[in-house]
Parts: C-alpha cells; structure tokens; sequence
C-alpha cells in the first residue's frame, strides 16, 4: 500500500517513504482487543461500584455524576494530543505506554479511603486511557483496511466483554477488598497488557504526512461526515456512561441487593458484545447503511432510557438494559468504522483522537446532565432528559454522513 497522498489544497506536503501494512492476524490484533477490554473494565468496573456503593461512601447524586465524569473529563483534555502523536512516531509506542501509565496511576486507588483520592485515581486513568484508546483504535482502522464495520465490531465486543465483567467482577471485589482491591487487580492487568502489547505489535511506521493549515483543520473536523458519526459516538457514548452509574442506583432503590443491581449493566453489556460484531458484518456485506443503522441505534437507545424513566422497576429496569445494549451496539461499529473508511490514513489517529473527544464529551456530560437534573426533580425526570436528547441526536439523519471527509473517498 502506497502511503503517497495529495495534499488539499493550502496544505504544506512532507516526503516520506512509503510503508507497508502487516496482515492483521489475530495474534496482531489481540493486544489491541485487550487494550479496549483494559479500558472498559477499568471505567466502568469503578463507575458501576460507585453507582451501588454510592450511599455507603456518602455520594450524593451531584457528586456520583461528578466522579462517573472525571474520568472522561480527562479524557477530553488529551486524546487528541495522543491521537496526533500516535501519527507523528507510530501506534505502537503510545499504546504500551499509556497501559504502563495506567498501571501506574491506578495504584493511587491503592489508599482511597474517600471521594477526593478516589477522583484523583479517576482523573490519572483517564489521563492514560487517553492515550492508549486512539492510538489502538487508529491501529485497528490501519490494519482492517476495507473491513472497518468487522474489525471495530470485534473490537468493540471485547470491550463489551470489559462492560461485561467490569461491574460483576468489580462488585466483587470491592466485596473482598473495597475499593483498593479493585485498583490493585487493574493495575496488575494493565501492566500484563502492556507487557503483551510491547512483544507482540508491529511497529508500524508513521506513515506520511501532509501539514495542514488551521483552515484545513477547521474545514476537516466541521465537515458532516466527520461531525455526524461523532454526534452519533457522543450520543451512544452518553447513554452508556449513563447507565453504567445510574441504572446500579436506579436498581438499588428498587430494593436489589448491590451485586443484583450491577448485573442489569452486565446484561447491557453483553447485548452490546454480541449486537457489534454482527452489525460489523452485515455492513461490510453492504447489508447495513451507516446513515439509518446510526439513526436506529440511536432510537432503540433512547427507547430504552424512556422505558425506564417513565415505569422504573426490575423487569424494567433489565429490559430497558438490553434494549439500551443493543442500540449502542448498533450505532458505535458504525460510526467508528464510517470515520475509519472516510479518512485518510495518514491522520487517522488525530481523527479517531478528535471522534473519542467527542464521545468523552458524551460520556462525561451525559452523567452530568442526569446527575443535575436528577438532584432537583428526581432520577426518573433526569433520565427521561436524557432519553430525549439522544432521540434529538438521531434526528440528524446520517445522510451527511454518507459523504466521504475530504482525502478519501467513500467505502464502496
């Protein structure tokens, strides 16, 4: 694959040479897999434990969002700073050592015995997974080639598989051990991780590069096709960092018992590891659109979050989980894969940095949004606020994103 491209106009060319793209064996694309499971369980092992423990550490629902957010608010800062320098010295260096960072500062969790040490270990793995999340998801759009939808479906199940056992596995020890337990076997996992990465990625070279003026960036990150599928990221993403904190408080104020109430968020989990490699497929199969599958995905989400609000209860309660579940995992393999074809691959880590900013954004705002209108009218109400800012997010139809971003052009 030649790594030649055609500077847009105003763009101040580099010469480089051109470089080749290993096959993407599974025994090379494990490590990034893991990486995503790294990440997801992380988050949302803590974020989940914190959502049923939050009255035992005296949270209150302001403060639960505040520290669901953190993580992700760090996240927005930096990911396009690695995401750009995984386009400057190659994927693989910014991965492993965002794994070891992580390893590193998850060990503040060590001595949490309160919310401020327990946000300040939020704030230090969200710092790390800013850099190794875009750079392995640059990685994974380099290696697919033309078959993103596939690649990002696997690689967004294993991270289902973190949501997965994130919560369970997390309820569990924070059973055993509270809260320093579950820090410590994240920082064991990360570092083995990065030890895995370290031996067995490629070293792919950065590939060449062109300089863009401030108009040209300006021009690339407004354009729809790159805004919609972000909008769309953002909004999934929302739902999801959502639930994970505030369906496990929803439930336990529905009288389940904490490891009961996290299991709800495993079920989405799963529904969501299983919906993403088969919609990968069916739209590399040119079965599915990027256009109505992100708006479908979008609408089954916020279905779910209605259900919810408007008739909390257990039944509710897990079936608006898998319904949510499903959603997600309809509409992230799309966007992602819908950025990963539309860009040229020269700057796709600074791309995917960008999109993940945005799904942060999302993240972080989505707990936000119900963690302040929950504490003036109620969980429900704010949920219900949420349902309808994702159904909002679907209305912007993906047809403008069904226009390649200038570069590249649209998968066929």
């Amino acid at each position: 694959m030649s790594g030649f491209r055609r500077a847009p106009k105003g763009a101040i060319p580099v010469t480089a040479q051109p470089t080749a793209t290993p096959p993407a064996t599974r025994a090379v694309t494990a490590p990034l897999y893991a990486a995503g499971f790294v990440t997801a369980f992380g988050a949302h092992s803590i974020a989940a434990g914190l959502g049923a423990h939050s009255g035992d550490i005296g949270l209150s629902l302001l403060n639960l969002g505040i520290l669901l957010a953190v993580y992700d608010l760090a996240e927005v800062l930096l990911k396009p700073v690695f995401g750009s320098l995984s386009d400057r010295i190659g994927a693989k260096p910014v991965v492993v050592a965002g794994l070891v960072a992580f390893a590193a500062l998850s060990l503040i969790g060590l001595a949490a015995a309160d919310p401020l040490l327990l946000g300040l270990a939020r704030v230090g793995q969200g710092a790390a997974a800013s850099a190794f999340s875009p750079a392995s998801s640059a990685m994974v759009a380099r290696l697919a080639g033309r078959n993103a939808g596939a690649y990002f479906g696997r690689y967004g199940s294993w991270k289902g598989l973190g949501y997965v056992a994130g919560p369970l596995l997390g309820a569990a020890l924070i059973h055993l051990g509270g809260f320093p337990l579950l820090f410590g076997t994240l920082s064991a996992l990360a570092a083995a991780v990065a030890v895995w990465a370290a031996l067995s990625l490629p070293g792919l070279a950065p590939l060449p590069r062109v300089r863009y003026t401030v108009l040209d960036l300006i021009r690339q990150v407004t354009h729809r096709g790159f805004l919609v599928p972000t909008l769309v990221l953002a909004a999934a993403t929302g739902a999801l960092g959502t639930a994970i904190g505030f369906l496990p408080a929803l439930a336990t104020r529905q009288g389940l018992d904490p490891v009961s109430a996290v299991a709800a968020v495993s079920l989405l989990a799963l529904t969501s590891a299983v919906t993403q490699p088969w919609i990968g497929r069916l739209r590399d199969q040119n079965r599915l659109r990027d256009g109505p599958g992100m708006t479908g995905g979008l609408l089954l989400t916020a279905a779910g979050i209605a259900g919810v609000a408007l008739l909390p209860g257990t039944v509710t309660i897990f079936c608006a989980a898998a319904a949510i579940g499903v959603g997600i995992g309809t509409a992230t393999p799309l966007g992602f894969a819908h950025l990963a074809d539309t860009t040229p691959i020269e700057r796709l880590g600074r791309t995917m940095g960008t999109a993940e900013l945005g799904r942060e954004l999302g993240d972080a705002g989505g707990p936000l949004l119900v963690g302040v209108v929950a504490s003036a009218a109620g969980l429900p109400v704010g949920l219900g606020v949420l349902a309808l800012a994702v159904a909002a997010a679907s209305l912007l139809r993906a047809s403008g994103a069904a226009n390649a971003l200038p570069g590249r052009g649209p998968r066929p």
